[in-house]
């Protein structure tokens, strides 16, 4: 008896670990690792195009998702401007998503207002954002020329520093 029970464990534990390596899996559960390869989509940019993370292969991508709600995501975007600046001409790209509700016209009336400008897509129902698993806002994923997340990194930074500009660019000529 006490055999067919650890049998039976074995069994269901290699089950649970097939379906969470399953690719057919888009349950709630499923989020984005460090290590995997990056959830692909298609969002609408602020002039109406579309970009899908598949047309970026080759280049290094921050995908940040923010809010205009969000204090600590104004609080880090004037230094996420400057990284994007640092970062221009090389295979670089900086995609900035909004999960505001109100979409493109708040997401346009917020950077009018503040004169801030990012490479912003819409995302105003947050299914990427849950496809990727983010809890809150400002996170940040940082994805390699080949689609490999390298990164998260939830809450505010400072992506303007030296250090961060150096690993950018490192991963960059790469």
């Amino acid at each position: 008896m006490l055999m067919k029970k650890i049998v039976l464990m074995i069994v269901l534990a290699a089950c649970a670990a097939m379906a969470g390596c399953s690719k057919e899996s888009k349950g709630p559960d499923m989020e984005a690792k460090v290590g995997a390869s990056a959830p692909e989509f298609t969002l609408k940019d602020l002039s109406g195009k579309d970009v899908s993370l598949a047309s970026l292969r080759g280049k290094v991508v921050m995908l940040n998702f923010w809010a205009t709600w969000c204090p600590p995501c104004k609080e880090e975007i004037p230094s996420m401007m400057r990284l994007n600046q640092a970062m221009s001409g090389k295979p670089f790209q900086m995609l900035a998503v909004s999960i505001d509700d109100g979409g493109k016209p708040a997401v346009e009336a917020f950077f009018k207002q503040s004169g801030f400008s990012l490479p912003a897509l819409n995302d105003p129902g947050q299914s990427i954002g849950k496809l990727y698993g983010v809890t809150g806002v400002p996170e940040t994923f940082v994805i390699d020329k080949k689609g490999v997340i390298l990164k998260k990194f939830i809450g505010g930074l400072d992506w303007s520093a030296p250090e961060v500009i150096k690993y950018f660019n490192e991963l960059a000529a790469q």
